[in-house]
This record gives C-alpha cells, structure tokens and sequence, in this order.
C-alpha cells in the first residue's frame, strides 16, 4: 500500500507527462490492434470470397488462372467451355447444382458476367451469406441485368435505367459498344464487400444475343432489332466457366478427378478453398509487413514512454534522496520506479483495448460498406491476448531502464542534491 500510495502521489505530480505518457501507450496499443484486426478482416475476407462451392470448372490452364477471373474478375480466360460439356456434367449422379458463367464484356470498366438464376440461389461467400438484391427483382428477361451495388454507387443508377454493354473488356473508352442492344436495370445487389459488387449481371442469352448476327468477332453491318430477338431462340454455345455444388464432400475427390479427366474436352477443375488458400499464403510478405508495422507501432509508444521516465528523473533526484533518507533501500527504489511504469504500461494496454474494441464497433458499418471488411469474429483472439500480455511485460522491463539509473543517482547524490 505505501509503494501504491507514493506511485499515485509522484504520477499525480507529474499529471501532465503521466497523461501523455499513458495516451501515447494507448493509442500505439489500439493502432497495434487495429492494424492486426485489419489484417484478420482482409485473410477472411479473401478466403471466404466465396464458400460451399465445392469445385471451380474451366477451360485447362492454371489454378490461380482459374479463381482469379472467375471469383476476383482479374485477367482474361483463354479458352471457353462448350456448353454440350456443362449440360453433360451438370448431368452427373453427383452433381447437386452449377452456376454457369461467362465473360468476355465490360460496361465502364466493370465486367460483365452472363449467368442464369442459379447464380443467384446458390452462390455463397463468407460461410452462409447468399446474394440478395437491394432492390428490384433477378434476372428474367432477355434484356434485364442486375447491377452490383459499387457499380449502382459510383454510376448513380437506379431501377429501370438503361445501360450499354461494350465488347471486350476495358477501362477507358471502348472500342466497340452494343449501343443498339441496351439492357435495363432489373435489380440492384446489396452490398457484399467482395468483387461481385464491382460486377454487373446478364443472362447467358442476353450475353449471345448481344453478339447475333456476328461473324468472325467483326460488327455487321446489319443488325437484327433487339425487339426482334426472342430469347427462346437463342442457343448459347459456350461459357467460361461453372461452379459446381457436390452432393457429398465425399465425393468432390473423385468428381474432381473426373472432371480433369474428361474425354470430350480439356477442363480444370478446382477447390476454390485450397486454391484460395495457397495464393494467400503466396502474399504471406503482406502478413509479414503488416506484422512488422504493428510491432514498431507499438515500440515506438514505449520509446515514448522511456523518455518521459527518463526525462523526469532529474527532477526527481531530491525526492530520490529524501526516500535514501528515511530509510528506504536501492532496491526499493527501483521497485517504486519500476511499480510506476507497471502502472503506466497497464493503464495505457488497457486503455488501448478498450479504445479499439469502441472503435471496431462504431465503425464496422462503414468498414463493411466502404472497405468491404468484415470484422467479425472474435473481438481478440488467442494469439493477440498473448502480444497484450507481451506488451505489458515489455514496459515494466523497460522501467527497469530509468530506475537503475535512478539507484545510481541517489546513492552518488545523498542529500547533496544539486539540480
């Protein structure tokens, strides 16, 4: 109790530097959490991108090829599925469901995916979330498309308005445009922070329809009206690619062996999870960079608080001496030096989780709606608890610092003080 007492009576004297102290160790302890919560919010977020979809089919090329354009759409596929294949295999004893996709068109630098109703009943990301719709209905007319909502955002669309698909797949201004085949807006996604909220949605026969009447990629020079154009008189040829839902876990091995080996065409078939996996664990420099920040971060809150200590000593020296006076030891000096800093460390840490954990919550909605993080979960997990409590260990030996040097001083000085 009288070690407590002189702790609080000497911090309280020094309020100011005490505050400061204490607040630079809090905010480097919520920054360190922050940056660590980030960083478990952007792996969920990547690997559950999409979930319970048991095998990713296309065109035979490479794995990352694969989930790069049909889950993240980046990079261009090289060769198409026949649509005779899917309908065979959609046909397997073990098949439950597919979602077809194809791409291959852009409208204002966002990609343009043909799909079918399927897509919007099966698809899940993040564990159990389904696709819903902001507004309006799926896709059921030849012409409708649903937008993503980032699109609907930064395009400021809304129901019912028309928009034009360009060929191909660009940024700037397009090349060809398929000004005289416009769709409308059937549906608005709701948010879902992953790349389907970048994307906009036909149906598979609005995709052909759009290109009917071309020969050899070039425009012809007549066009059949759009108003002429039924979609039970479209034939799709090929896709891209399709996701695949097993019957049984059991059975995606071999459904998967299958699929690679299938006599008709060359096909790829993937787990989504595994591949997922693997190429995050390819930009495990990331981790290790934002590791290393979080780690300097929260030096740098203690280098903070060294300084102060150190700084104050010599104020302190005369206080030093007095304590020598009454009696009190060179260790228990150190040890009040060291309790202070205890006490320093432990207010801040615990300030800091507190901040963080406010934070988190006040600002999730906006994380999720603007960042596309997720933060769900646990508030702190194992491995974090373990870095507090490193933490907090780390300042009380860092008190020692000032508090041998403290020792020294008071048995050089005596009641001789000169300051």
């Amino acid at each position: 109790m009288i070690f407590l007492n002189l702790a609080i009576k000497s911090l309280k004297n020094r309020a100011f530097a005490t505050t400061m102290t204490v607040l630079s160790i809090a905010l480097s302890v919520t920054l360190f959490l922050s940056v660590q919560r980030a960083h478990r919010a952007a792996q969920e977020g990547f690997t559950q991108t999409i979930s319970k979809t048991d095998l990713i089919v296309g065109a035979r090329s490479g794995p990352l090829q694969l989930i790069l354009y049909t889950v993240f759409n980046m990079g261009t596929p090289t060769q198409n599925v026949s649509f005779e294949s899917y309908q065979d295999l959609q046909k397997h004893p073990e098949v439950a469901w597919t979602i077809p996709y194809s791409l291959g068109d852009s409208h204002r630098g966002f990609r343009v995916v043909g799909t079918n109703g399927d897509f919007f009943k099966h698809y899940h990301f993040r564990g159990d979330q389904k696709v819903t719709l902001q507004s309006g209905k799926v896709i059921d007319g030849l012409w409708d498309v649903v937008v993503g909502s980032e699109v609907a955002h930064q395009l400021g669309y809304h129901l019912g308005d028309s928009i034009v698909i360009s060929h191909g797949v660009t940024k700037g201004e397009a090349v060809v445009k398929h000004d005289r085949r416009p769709f409308k807006i059937s549906g608005i996604m709701a948010s879902t922070g992953t790349p389907l909220d970048r994307s906009v949605y036909v149906s598979l026969e609005g995709m052909e329809a759009l290109h009917m009447d071309w020969q050899d990629g070039a425009v012809p020079s007549k066009e059949t009206p759009a108003s002429q154009i039924k979609k039970e008189n479209i034939k799709v040829d090929n896709i891209t690619a399709f996701f695949v839902g097993a019957k049984s876990r059991i059975s995606t091995l071999k459904l998967q062996r299958e699929i690679n080996e299938y006599k008709k065409e060359p096909l790829l078939a993937i787990i989504p999870g595994a591949t997922l996996s693997e190429l995050w664990n390819g930009l495990s420099y990331v981790e290790n960079v934002l590791r290393i920040i979080s780690w300097m971060v929260l030096a740098v809150g203690f280098m903070g608080m060294l300084i102060a200590l150190t700084t104050t000593l010599n104020e302190r020296r005369r206080e030093m001496a007095i304590l020598r006076a009454v009696g009190a030891r060179p260790g228990q000096i150190v040890g009040l030096l060291v309790f202070e800093s205890a006490v320093l460390t432990i207010t801040g840490v615990v300030s800091g989780v507190i901040i963080s954990l406010a934070l988190t919550e006040s600002l999730k909605p906006w994380l999720q709606n603007s960042f596309g993080l997720y933060l769900e979960g646990s508030a702190i997990t194992a491995e974090e608890l373990v870095y507090i409590f490193m933490a907090i260990f780390a300042g009380i030996v860092i008190g020692l610092i000032p508090a041998l040097r403290a020792q020294k001083q008071a048995l050089k000085d005596g009641l001789s003080v000169r300051v």
